[in-house]
């Protein structure tokens, strides 16, 4: 092994902190305690940082278990954070990109939905912040205070909180984020109660279908505007994930052709990005089925990369921009190369 380059921080890569003699140990010391994950699972994310850890177990390894990771590797003492290590991305703003624009992003008080809300809002545009978590969205609110954020606590299925959404925008909708969505269980069709799929199909399909539905009239009066709806790996692929969740991300495909082809000609562009595995920390249902998982497991251990939710936010917000002028219609495979194998 390499000697240690630099202080282990929060922004290392998991790969460099396997690879550190004392970095190592300690992660696994860690690992082996909370059973969140082991070692070898971990390959997959080594070149994420350790912070995304935090999201990637799902609360079993707390923000506080990692800075004391980093304190442990330091002797104690905190380092101080520098600049994402070379070969690692980095996020970079654009200036400007949004201003004077209103932007509507569900799913907004977390995972990708947050960090789209978050880069939106850091290129100067108005965000209605849209969410059914109404204490993780205000933390969106008094984050941004100085900023322009509207929040909306509503369920996208139900019309009122539909109709909310829209006189939030004070009669103004440039863009629409649908990011919203919920994992089915896992199950086959035979498995696949009317609850998993009415609430899957529901939230990731129907809901976004409303909020789009409602939000078109402004846009159609303005001559432009711009929806990105998040489809995912399942919507390319049979052997993502479980049958309601497969079929729900390939409707948002089927929703997002239709409504590109059909508004063209009046300067309104759709188009959707297809996420493969990203470490926003959103949870399964209770008894996920042991058939599907089973079957599932071999092609989804060749899933290539682990993505951030800043890194699919990147992704969203250049189709939601100007920038992506001459696109639409587009299924933007942001899955790191997991469409192509």
């Amino acid at each position: 092994m390499a000697p240690r380059s630099g202080p282990l921080t929060g922004t290392t890569s998991i790969g460099d902190w396997l690879d550190d003699p004392e970095g190592g140990a300690l992660i696994r010391a860690v690992l082996g305690q909370g059973g969140a994950f082991d070692a070898e699972q971990l390959t997959p994310v080594r070149s994420l940082p350790l912070q995304q850890l935090v999201a990637l177990s799902q609360g079993q390894l707390p923000q506080e278990l990692v800075d004391s990771l980093v304190l442990q590797a330091n002797g104690g003492v905190a380092p101080v954070e520098g600049d994402a290590p070379d070969g690692q991305w980095r996020e970079k703003v654009t200036e400007g990109r949004f201003t004077g624009q209103t932007v509507v992003v569900t799913g907004a008080a977390s995972g990708i939905g947050r960090a789209t809300a978050s880069r939106i809002v850091r290129e100067g545009g108005r965000v209605i912040a849209v969410d059914i978590t109404t204490d993780r969205l205000q933390g969106l609110v008094d984050e941004f205070s100085e900023a322009d954020v509207v929040a909306v606590a509503g369920d996208i299925t139900k019309q009122e909180d539909i109709d909310a959404i829209v006189a939030a925008a004070d009669g103004r909708i440039d863009a629409l984020a649908n990011v919203a969505g919920i994992n089915d269980d896992f199950s086959p069709l035979h498995e696949t109660t009317d609850a998993v799929w009415d609430r899957v199909i529901g939230v990731n399909l129907t809901g976004g279908f409303k909020l789009t539905r409602a939000v078109l009239p402004l846009m159609l009066e303005a001559g432009r505007g711009s929806i990105v709806n998040v489809a995912s790996e399942a919507g390319l692929r049979g052997n993502a994930s479980g049958n309601a969740y497969t079929v729900s991300k390939h409707g948002v495909v089927g929703l997002t052709k239709s409504a590109a082809f059909m508004y063209a000609k009046q300067g309104i562009r759709v188009n959707a990005v297809a996420p493969g595995g990203v470490a926003t920390g959103i949870p399964f249902p209770p008894n996920v089925s042991e058939v599907g998982s089973a079957r599932l497991q071999p092609f989804q251990a060749t899933i290539p990369s682990i993505a951030t939710a800043e890194q699919l936010a990147a992704s969203i917000t250049f189709l939601l921009s100007d920038d992506a002028v001459n696109i639409n219609g587009a299924i933007l495979a942001s899955d790191g190369g997991w469409s192509v194998q």
